[in-house]
């Protein structure tokens, strides 16, 4: 392990021994920093609301960024505090679940279920819980910094979640899980590296993940949105039904209807999602322009 590993690693475990409530307070301290110096995430944070918003008031739109900063700071601390405290203490931190039935796809004939994470909010906390209820799969994109791995694989399959790389191994072990009758647990907001197509988001064509709509068309499963919002003294964890259209057998019409689903996760709280992500950088005519920092 090099020194940045364990430097890395190091940080990760000190902040893990904090309670879940001063990991929160570090957060939203680092978070208030990141906003006062005008960081790069604040930018972007910015740039992604006039886009997706451009109606919205400008003064909205800037509390809406900076609160975006502080809670995606407050998100990286409460993670760490997740990986390093057994379940039986930090599932104390879950307040409430709404709409959790909404998991059984049975009435409607299908078989496995979806469950999509959009990054709003602390999506780690809902995926552990999840993986109490069912056997779950998780697509898994390791960490650049090697020796990260193993501490945040160990973090997220403490609830019995088995971690897959996002490559066809993990696209079989999904399937399999799927026509098992199990969970597959899957973030769909972000540029797939490969099977991707366009489809709207907020009203923008955005590079969206095909493997969903694939999956989909060889499992008849059942697909359902959900994740974990930050409220006082925890999270409430919220589950948020899939548009049918979701299960179109064209593409682009499913596309369409799970970026709708990432959408309606975010009305739920906007100032919890990670708007500091280069969603739009690659667009029908090219790679995009939008995220260039102005001279």
């Amino acid at each position: 392990m090099d020194i940045k590993g364990r430097l890395a690693v190091g940080a990760l475990k000190i902040i893990g021994k904090l309670p879940l409530s001063w990991s929160r307070r570090l957060g939203l301290l680092v978070g208030k920093i990141a906003v006062w110096t005008r960081s790069e995430g604040l930018r972007l944070s910015r740039i992604n609301l006039e886009l997706c918003y451009p109606a919205m008031d400008p003064k909205q739109r800037e509390r809406l960024a900076r609160e975006s900063v502080i809670s995606t700071a407050m998100t990286g601390f409460e993670m760490a505090a997740l990986w390093n405290t057994p379940w039986a203490k930090s599932k104390n931190a879950i307040v409430g679940v709404r709409n959790q039935h909404l998991l059984d796809g049975s009435e409607e004939g299908r078989t496995g279920t979806i469950v999509l994470m959009p990054h709003t909010g602390n999506w780690e906390i809902f995926g552990l819980h999840v993986g109490t209820l069912a056997p779950c799969t998780v697509l898994y994109q390791p960490p650049k910094i090697e020796a990260l791995d193993p501490v945040i694989r160990n973090g997220r399959e403490v609830t019995g979640g088995k971690m897959v790389p996002t490559n066809v191994h993990g696209v079989r072990s999904l399937l399999k899980a799927l026509k098992a009758g199990n969970f597959a647990l899957i973030l769909p907001d972000q540029e797939p590296d490969m099977g991707g197509d366009f489809a709207p988001f907020f009203g923008r064509p955005a590079l969206t993940m095909t493997l969903v709509h694939n999956l989909i068309q060889r499992t008849n499963c059942h697909v359902v949105f959900g994740f974990g919002k930050r409220v006082e003294g925890g999270f409430e964890l919220v589950f948020v039904p899939a548009e049918k259209a979701i299960y179109s057998d064209e593409q682009k019409v499913s596309l369409a209807a799970m970026n709708r689903g990432v959408e309606a996760c975010i009305a739920q709280a906007p100032e919890q999602y990670q708007w500091e992500y280069k969603r739009f950088r690659k667009q029908p005519e090219g790679k995009s322009k939008i995220y260039r920092k102005k001279k």
